[in-house]
């Protein structure tokens, strides 16, 4: 799951495919998508105020990535290493979201990935 949020609401969820690994191509696949995402959104595409602000992940720092958001015109706030708490995916939202579904059995992989998607949607704007 590659989750995309701002301090008000989870802005973005792709599910990763099952035996996907998250790669220069699969990452900058997303990226795609997220930005045609947001280009649907005017109050966030017409200023340009938004920042992407990604964690250390290697797909992230790949020349193609980092080629994609230059083309574009995405800015990034850069995430200095070993700072963990400029990652609150890790300790709050990720933690929150399995001890939710913790104990809970699912007739398939998308109705967990259904209830995993609404819990997030739930969360208030003072959580994030």
């Amino acid at each position: 799951m590659i989750v995309f949020y701002d301090i008000q609401a989870i802005v973005h969820v792709h599910w990763v495919p099952e035996g996907q690994t998250v790669n220069q191509v699969c990452y900058k696949e997303v990226l795609t998508n997220f930005r045609e995402w947001v280009r649907r959104r005017p109050e966030m595409w017409k200023n340009g105020s938004w920042v992407l602000h990604q964690d250390n992940a290697p797909a992230q720092y790949a020349l193609s990535v980092k080629t994609f958001l230059t083309k574009h015109k995405i800015a990034v706030l850069e995430y200095p290493p070993y700072a963990p708490d400029l990652a609150p995916h890790y300790f709050f939202l990720f933690p929150k979201t399995k001890s939710a579904l913790k104990g809970t059995r699912f007739e398939s992989v998308d109705a967990m990935k259904a209830k995993a998607t609404e819990l997030m949607n739930k969360l208030s704007e003072d959580e994030l």
